[in-house]
């Protein structure tokens, strides 16, 4: 046989057993092969030619040998590099034959190459088919056992089956041994009944606890053999092999921890089962080794599950084992509840901590949002719904549960039976808005964030959207609080009819300007904005109908009437309309009184009208007004102001902005400097809290000051009230300096006569001649300027939050706080008293708002001369009163 040849199936042997293939060859070839050779063929390494005068003998099977896994290809290197030397050494050799010699034993190097690495390659395949092999065999052997385990299992429940087929046959022949017993009355019949049911008993019982005890045995061994099993196949499946799938161990318990995470009762019902599993299987084991039957067995094997000590009293080795493996597994079970229910406890505590749990409310007001605002609104609601009893108010902000809480429970006020309810989550996330029943709540109130205008109102947008979003719809309508008035067209297209918007820069602004020129009416806006006093209410009233609007309007005790909703025009407000107006069916009539239910209509009442002292109409005369800051609306303001101020009145602007950046930031905001017909711009640059900056002002020559909270640190709300408050004290002790040398020049009147004695005199004089409007957003520092007296301010948060709380509780307010605050139309005014009376002229209100109407004017209250606050819708409107001179009234006008 060649060395290239494939071998042949007969050698099929030497492939499998190759230690074997080469000792038979070799002893052949040391049969028949002279011993000279044999001493050399004896070793494959020395194998040489032979030499010249001998004869070459074949040997097929040595070369079978050489070219079998034993050898390598080093050993074939070496072995021709002796082969080359030993022939060399030997004497009387020719060239020619050792240089054949040589090209021989190459070609033998290459050919026993070859066939190596193909029976290598051969080899490990037969390797892989053995591991695969030996893998089936197991697996086949584990099926074999299996097998024969539910043979042996069948065979024994087949076993019992007979038995109790032997017990009934034996009971028939009993029952005929009794029959022939009785005729012959050789026995007592019920003796052989007992004695045999006896042993039949004891037979059929002996053969179920045998069957109990092999079947829990068995069921205890197969999750054991399930696990081997399963450790197995894993082994197998290790990434040494050539698969590289998971572990079935691995996907096995990957299932479990999916199984137990995404089920909430998964924990619960696995201690559940493996509690019955272990009451079964320790039951019928006790049934096994015990003489109790099984009901019993099972509830003692209950008794040692739920108490360890019970198995105290078990007698015997099989009891003692049996009861002692139930008792502890029945502290595993018991020590499992405990930390299961542990967790579920912690669980909760936390969840209510964090403010995780589902609010379960109807008709509540939520709060959407964190700021400042907060505490005047809760304020304000709390105050609303104190003729209810108290109310509900949610509050969801993205911040923890407990720091709300605190923060809340440290405002200073009455909650006045209202529960504040609060909750961590986004309202950006419909899980959350549903967590606080956003689809339940009658009013919902979505706050700014302190910051940054355009980010605080791109998140209200989004907000909006996700409260549209809500598919189980909203009850309520939606309050937005913009910063900006430029984003409030894109928030009622998103929002629709159910948004109302409260754009609260703006309307500080305008309240600045209304304030500035008429001092004292911020306190007014106070009283009508906030649920303390008397505020806007809308109601039908079915036996006014038919009835003009002059008689409606002295009609109420308790109330004044301001407008009317009008059914034929959808529910328009018209403010302010003609006497002559005839109320129709389905009109609505807008007071302004103390609450809801305090106020109704009476008989008319007989009232003088009377005349006007004088008809003439207030001049307007030129002003000079100053602002003092930067604000994000300055050109919204500009273009009011030029509404209301008579030609050729001058606006100063005093703040940190170069000059040359002024007016880029007037037109980029919208504000055509050419349209402007009654003022004209004064820029001064300058920083308000420097003396020496203010002093470069004629601060005494001005009719009105307003100090805005700057741009700049407008963000935080303590710095602009310092910033704002300092700028006041200077500016006022500025004018005190100043204004006593002025009136002087005037008067002749010392300036001793002003003072008394304290910087607080002097700037409280300086305040009867010019006024001061500061923008104040802190509620605290309210109080230092109430106290000084040296300043009309106005509180943007509080009048904000007040205006929030009162469209929450009516979104048609809105449409009365927007025509009040507008360019046209309607705003409050404070006019002098002899505009509708005579000194000493006694008149009751009523007259008074009879009177007034000749002016187009209603109306809502008055102030005495020495009095400091006003007093709005007042009581025993009917009485008479001598009024004075220097008195003054509030009324709803036109804008001028």
């Amino acid at each position: 046989m060649s060395l290239d040849s494939e071998p042949s199936p007969s050698s099929s042997r030497d492939w499998l057993f190759p230690s074997h293939s080469f000792a038979h060859s070799y002893d052949i070839y040391t049969s028949k092969t002279p011993k000279y050779h044999r001493r050399f063929s004896s070793n494959p390494r020395l194998s040489q030619p032979l030499p010249p005068d001998s004869k070459p003998h074949k040997t097929p099977a040595f070369h079978s040998v050489s070219s079998s896994n034993s050898c390598s290809f080093s050993e074939y290197k070496y072995a021709g590099l002796r082969r080359r030397s030993y022939s060399s050494r030997r004497a009387g050799t020719s060239p020619k034959r050792e240089e054949n010699g040589t090209v021989l034993q190459r070609n033998a190097v290459v050919s026993n190459r070859n066939v190596g690495v193909s029976e290598e390659k051969t080899s490990e395949s037969k390797m892989i088919a053995g591991f695969y092999g030996q893998r089936v065999k197991f697996r086949w052997h584990m099926v074999i056992s299996l097998v024969i385990m539910i043979t042996f299992f069948t065979s024994l429940v087949h076993k019992n089956f007979s038995l109790h087929n032997q017990v009934d046959e034996l009971q028939n022949q009993v029952s005929k041994l009794n029959s022939r017993l009785r005729a012959c009355n050789l026995l007592d019949s019920t003796d052989v009944i007992r004695s045999i049911s006896k042993d039949s008993e004891q037979l059929s019982s002996e053969g179920l606890k045998n069957l109990a005890l092999i079947v829990s045995l068995t069921l205890l061994s197969i999750p054991v053999v399930i696990l081997k099993y399963i450790d197995y196949v894993s082994k197998s499946r290790s990434p040494d092999n050539i698969s590289e799938e998971v572990s079935l161990s691995k996907q096995l318990a990957y299932r479990v921890d999916v199984f137990f995470s995404v089920h909430p009762y998964a924990k619960p019902l696995a201690l559940l089962v493996a509690t019955l599993l272990l009451i079964c299987l320790g039951g019928l084991a006790l049934f096994g080794v015990t003489d109790d039957n099984l009901a019993d067995c099972l509830w003692l094997s209950w008794t040692f599950v739920a108490d360890s000590g019970n198995h105290a009293n078990s007698e015997g080795i099989g009891p003692r084992l049996v009861s002692v493996s139930i008792s502890f597994g029945g502290m595993l079970i018991f020590a499992m509840m405990l930390g299961l229910v542990s967790d579920s406890i912690s669980e909760k505590f936390d969840s209510l901590r964090k403010g995780r749990s589902e609010v379960v409310e109807q008709n509540h007001t939520l709060i959407l949002g964190w700021s400042d605002k907060l505490g005047s609104l809760l304020n304000q609601l709390a105050i609303a719904n104190e003729s209810l009893g108290g109310g509900i108010v949610v509050v969801m902000a993205e911040q923890d549960k407990e720091e709300m809480e605190l923060d809340i429970s440290k405002m200073e006020f009455d909650f006045k039976g209202t529960s504040v309810i609060c909750r961590s989550g986004s309202p950006l996330i419909l899980a959350d808005l549903k967590k606080v029943s956003v689809s339940k709540a009658r009013a919902i109130i979505v706050l700014a964030e302190d910051g940054n205008a355009d980010q605080s109102d791109a998140r209200a947008l989004r907000t909006v959207l996700s409260l549209t979003g809500v598919k189980e719809g909203l009850r309520g309508h939606i309050v937005v609080e913009l910063s900006d008035l430029d984003n409030e067209v894109l928030v009622k297209l998103v929002g629709g009819d159910l948004v109302q918007t409260v754009v609260a820069h703006d309307v500080i602004g305008r309240l600045m300007i209304q304030c500035a020129r008429q001092p004292g009416l911020a306190q007014i806006w106070e009283d009508i904005l906030g649920f303390e006093n008397c505020e806007f209410y809308i109601k039908r009233w079915p036996t006014l109908d038919g009835m003009p609007f002059e008689d409606a309007l002295i009609s109420f005790p308790d109330a004044i009437p301001c407008g009317v909703k009008v059914a034929s025009c959808g529910g328009k407000i018209i403010m302010n309309p003609d006497d002559s107006y005839i109320l129709q069916e389905g009109d609505e009539i807008l007071v302004i009184a103390e609450d809801d239910d305090s106020y109704a209509p009476a008989e008319l009442p007989m009232v003088r009208r009377g005349n006007l002292p004088k008809d003439f109409i207030l001049p307007k005369s030129a002003e000079k007004i100053l602002f003092c800051g930067w604000r994000r609306d300055m050109e919204d303001m500009i273009m009011v102001l030029d509404a209301f101020l008579a030609p050729g009145s001058e606006l100063w602007m005093f703040n940190d902005v170069p000059e040359n950046d002024r007016e880029k930031k007037l037109i980029d905001g919208g504000l055509d400097l050419s349209r402007l017909m009654n003022i004209s711009l004064v820029n001064r640059e300058g920083n308000a809290v420097i003396r020496r900056h203010l002093e470069s002002l004629p601060l005494e020559s001005f009719d009105s000051i307003l100090i805005l909270a700057d741009e700049s640190v407008e963000d935080s709300a303590i710095q602009a009230d310092s910033r704002s408050l300092a700028t006041l004290l200077l500016i006022r002790d500025i004018q005190a300096k100043r204004l006593p040398y002025r009136e002087a020049r005037v008067s002749q009147v010392h300036r001793g006569s002003f003072s008394q004695g304290s910087w607080i005199g002097e700037m409280q004089q300086a305040s009867d001649k010019s006024v001061i409007i500061s923008e104040i957003l802190d509620p605290r520092t309210k109080n230092l300027l109430s106290m000084s007296k040296i300043s009309d301010y106005v509180l943007s948060n509080e009048l904000v939050s007040m205006a929030l709380a009162m469209v929450a509780e009516d979104r048609q307010i809105n449409d009365v706080l927007e025509e009040l605050f507008a360019e046209e139309g309607n705003e409050l005014h404070i006019r002098q008293a002899d505009l509708y009376l005579r000194k000493g002229e006694e008149l009751s209100f009523l007259e008074v708002i009879l009177r007034a109407r000749q002016r187009r004017e209603i109306v809502i209250g008055y102030r005495s001369a020495n009095a400091e606050r006003a007093v709005i819708n007042p009581p025993l409107k009917s009485e008479k009163r001598r009024w004075s001179l220097q008195d003054v009234f509030v009324v709803i006008a036109e804008k001028e």
